[in-house]
């Protein structure tokens, strides 16, 4: 399980050095086999590559019949910005140039772990979310929050 949030840097040849708290669990999961991704959400997803063959296989499932656009556009994001990656001997990763123009990554960027995956969000953008979140978490307009609902 990847947890927690990472500041780290993009190098000149875009970059990232993993951090050490998650290199065991990576090694573990995929022996340094990454997919990288877009998202919706504007950032870059990296996925252990067993958890994308997971991801990419429920994805394709999905009912298409010709004019399903929400289908195609889900294929198009997800598995038309695909793309493999390899940790190398220094525990970094490469993040190639569509995706970091896509996310708006720059030097300051975010790792997020989500679980079984991983975000990349540039700094800027993952402070600009993360307040408008906490914001929305405040502003419920029935004081439930959807924790409620999974803390006893």
């Amino acid at each position: 399980m990847f947890r927690g949030i990472a500041a780290t840097t993009l190098d000149a040849k875009g970059r990232i050095t993993l951090p050490t708290r998650y290199r065991q669990g990576l090694d573990d999961a995929c022996g340094g086999h990454l997919m990288l991704t877009a998202d919706s959400d504007g950032c870059v997803l990296i996925y252990p590559l067993p958890e994308w063959d997971r991801f990419e296989a429920q994805l394709m499932a999905l009912p298409n019949a010709g004019n399903n656009s929400q289908v195609r556009g889900m294929h198009r994001l997800y598995v038309g910005h695909a793309r493999a990656c390899e940790i190398d001997g220094q525990f970094r990763i490469s993040i190639p140039g569509e995706l970091r123009a896509f996310a708006d990554l720059e030097k300051n960027v975010c790792l997020v772990g989500q679980g079984k995956k991983f975000e990349l969000w540039s700094d800027e953008k993952w402070r600009a979310n993360h307040a408008q979140w906490l914001q929305e978490e405040k502003n419920l307009a029935d004081g439930e929050s959807i924790l409620d609902q999974i803390i006893i």
